[in-house]
């Protein structure tokens, strides 16, 4: 249940990052909860490597570097998606991995902690 509550709530942000960025486009509510599937999916999966991969260079630049992982995370999610979802250039997609990382922090912390400590 989790799962799909994150799948939404990137979802959401992924609308609203649309909202302010021209060069971030997405089609509708259905292609933004597809697009954030393909994203949770990719970060399962793909992003472990890039990780593994560009350690040091994450390591030396203290982590900014996951930014530049998420653009290309985001970047692959664009390919996949075709018109429904598309990023203009690299700059962009790291601009919005930045926004969407800050959006969903946000969330998390003032949303969904206090939610799930009213659970307890």
């Amino acid at each position: 249940m989790k799962w799909i509550a994150q799948i939404l709530v990137n979802s959401l942000v992924l609308i609203v990052v649309a909202g302010y960025f021209e060069s971030f486009y997405i089609e509708g509510v259905g292609a933004a909860v597809l697009t954030s599937l393909i994203i949770s999916v990719l970060n399962a999966i793909v992003k472990p490597i890039l990780i593994l991969l560009t350690l040091p260079v994450t390591v030396l630049t203290f982590g900014l570097f996951l930014f530049v992982i998420n653009a290309v995370t985001l970047m692959i999610a664009d390919s996949i998606m075709g018109s429904a979802f598309e990023i203009d250039g690299f700059g962009a997609a790291v601009m919005a991995a930045i926004f969407i990382s800050i959006l969903n922090l946000l969330i998390q912390k003032v949303v969904i902690e206090p939610l799930s400590r009213k659970d307890d």
